[in-house]
């Protein structure tokens, strides 16, 4: 949302907007000169909008929302905007249930460092330009294309890449079939003559159509393309991709994660794919910065780390814990994760507590429900009652905090997709106080 709001600030339209809650996020749009409010107050609410734009994360019920439909304004989904965006010009569309955000960054900021060229529509922000958008007079967009209420199906790719298809947005899909479906219904968009990246070994990917077909794997060689020969060095990972057209070697990957690897390895197949030459490649990854809130270091040095995560599905904990294990090997971890929706809470709390008892030590916070209403029986102790770990508990933030001062962890992941962030600046000052004391 923020991305379409940047994209019309540059076209010179008057943009104004609601949120739950302040965020780092929405203070750069109000530094930015957006004006944004969060209270649901009709009195707040322009009157003079040409278009309303929403996420589904927004309740049907509130009541902004619904004053704007009953006065029959223009009302419209943040996938009607990329759709309507996105009709006349090539298009690079990255999905996955995992893995995307990440993957999109890294494309749109391949083709940018090269030279190539891009617009570039993101669900994070690229810490080498600290935004999430960004206009080229080139007619190229890259943009994220997200399943959730299928609202990747309005995109028309050029070249599509799917991360994953583990089953997720239960509420939305009912099974996990249909959401390899919807996936399935997003190939098939690709425009003819056009090409589809996908991780090897997807379910149903023998359904999975396209002119050009790449499969990519973090080291599996019967995939298209894949890595060999990794190394750590000095923080980095060193690799070689390989394909059976080219070859690359000594990519440097300056940016934790062992997943992050895979990442790379299905961005530099589109990079290849679109003719960019070996050396700006090499180069343009070497000064990739990552992905706010994607493995993103908020404390590194010899005492402590504090590393911050998006990570919100079973999958992707599994992931962040698997890349935090490859550069800190057995040192001791206290993970701190806050589940995303009751309803993902509950038809995942399996994979969940199987992810979690990855870790050392583990606090997890309060669900946060976003749009939903609390479901009976759902709550942060269905987790700790499913994992094996002992070494666990519930904590409210303060309480977590609090914990923070006694213990002084020197290794702490935080992960989850609500509000957690604006805890990850007071950990880190606790931490830092701590090993000064």
């Amino acid at each position: 949302m923020s991305a379409l709001a940047r994209y019309f600030v540059s076209k010179g339209v008057s943009v104004s907007g609601y949120d739950k809650t302040s965020t780092p996020l929405t203070r750069e749009l109000e530094a930015a000169g957006i004006p944004i409010h969060y209270q649901e107050d009709l009195a707040l609410a322009p009157t003079d909008a040409d278009v309303i734009v929403y996420t589904p994360a927004i309740p049907a019920s509130h009541i902004e929302l619904v004053y704007y439909r009953e006065k029959k304004y223009t009302v419209v989904k943040r996938s009607d905007v990329l759709q309507w965006i996105t009709e006349s010009s090539f298009n690079i569309c990255v999905a996955g249930t995992h893995g995307k955000t990440t993957v999109t960054s890294m494309i749109a900021h391949l083709l940018r460092h090269s030279g190539y060229g891009c617009n570039a529509f993101l669900g994070g922000i690229a810490a080498n330009y600290q935004t999430n958008f960004w206009s080229n007079e080139r007619n190229v967009v890259v943009v994220e294309a997200d399943e959730y209420d299928r609202s990747f199906l309005k995109l028309v790719p050029d070249i599509a890449l799917i991360t994953a298809m583990d089953p997720d947005h239960l509420d939305i899909y009912g099974t996990a079939e249909e959401v390899e479906n919807a996936f399935v219904q997003f190939s098939a968009k690709v425009k003819t003559g056009g090409c589809l990246v996908t991780k090897y070994g997807l379910r149903r990917s023998d359904a999975l159509q396209a002119d050009h077909h790449f499969t990519y794997d973090y080291n599996n060689t019967a995939a298209d393309v894949f890595s060999t020969g990794l190394s750590i060095q000095d923080g980095s990972y060193v690799f070689t991709i390989r394909s059976k057209e080219w070859e690359i070697s000594n990519i440097v990957l300056p940016m934790g994660g062992l997943h992050n690897v895979e990442n790379c390895i299905a961005a530099i197949t589109v990079a290849k794919y679109l003719g960019i030459d070996d050396a700006k490649i090499k180069a343009a990854i070497a000064d990739f910065k990552g992905v706010r809130r994607r493995f993103e270091y908020i404390l590194k040095d010899k005492k402590q780390v504090l590393i911050d995560d998006y990570a919100h599905h079973p999958e992707e904990l599994k992931a962040l814990i698997n890349g935090v294990r490859s550069i800190y090997g057995d040192q001791k971890m206290v993970l701190v994760f806050q589940p995303h929706l009751f309803s993902r809470t509950k038809d995942l709390a399996d994979a969940f507590a199987e992810s979690l008892d990855m870790a050392d030590e583990v606090i997890i916070l309060p669900i946060y429900p976003a749009r939903e209403q609390p479901i009976a029986g759902v709550s942060s102790e269905l987790l700790v009652n499913r994992m094996q770990n002992t070494h666990k508990q519930v904590l409210d933030k303060d309480a977590m905090k609090l914990w923070m001062k006694s213990h002084h962890p020197g290794l702490v992941v935080m992960a989850g997709a609500g509000d957690i962030d604006a805890l990850v600046q007071p950990v880190k000052e606790i931490l830092i106080q701590s090993s000064h004391a």
